[in-house]
């Protein structure tokens, strides 16, 4: 999984920036809102159709979503409120990077795209509360192909090489993959439990 291999090969470096934010004075719970405010001047940069740009600042936006959790740990200010501001940030983050790019193909009349991020936006939800479901049941559920790190990654690809729709497509129907991935993870280990 993508999202492992990220972890593991940037981890010196996330614990050197987190070490560093902490002796500025930053918070973890702070900067995960910060994280998140970062993708309000990104929307607007898509809603204006400069999807180039808006793929470079979706990628930097996204670097800063990285260092709350690695902040929290190096200070020692890890806590359950922490992890669940969190995800709720990343899913309003990835819901307004999406929603930037319906404003911008709203007003170019593009119904095929708007219809493919919509589908992309309920995928990506039902993956998250997939594994948030399966995980208050008690299973361990963090399987599947497109997990944040990748979607993220898709979203800045797609956006900056300037295959819009490509990625949209790929969006809505692998976040869907994912769920059922997910849906069908917890059947089975529920049956053997």
């Amino acid at each position: 999984m993508l999202t492992d291999w990220a972890r593991s090969w940037t981890k010196k470096l996330r614990m050197a920036i987190a070490r560093a934010l902490g002796f500025l004075g930053f918070s973890p719970n702070g900067l995960t809102i910060l994280g998140y405010l970062v993708h309000l001047p990104v929307m607007y940069v898509l809603a204006t159709g400069r999807l180039q740009l808006g793929g470079v600042l979706v990628a930097l936006a996204g670097l800063i979503d990285t260092l709350d959790g690695a902040l929290a740990r190096e200070t020692g200010q890890d806590s359950q409120f922490g992890a669940f501001l969190d995800s709720v940030s990343d899913r309003y983050s990835e819901g307004t990077v999406l929603f930037g790019l319906f404003l911008w193909y709203l007003s170019t009349g593009a119904r095929l795209e708007l219809a493919l991020i919509f589908i992309a936006l309920l995928g990506s939800v039902m993956v998250s509360y997939a594994r948030a479901r399966a995980e208050a049941l008690g299973f361990e559920c963090r399987v599947g192909l497109l997990t944040r790190l990748e979607r993220v990654s898709l979203v800045v690809v797609g956006l900056v090489v300037q295959r819009v729709q490509l990625m949209l497509w790929a969006m809505a129907i692998f976040t869907n993959v994912t769920a059922i991935e997910r849906i069908y993870h917890v059947w089975r280990h529920s049956r053997r439990a």
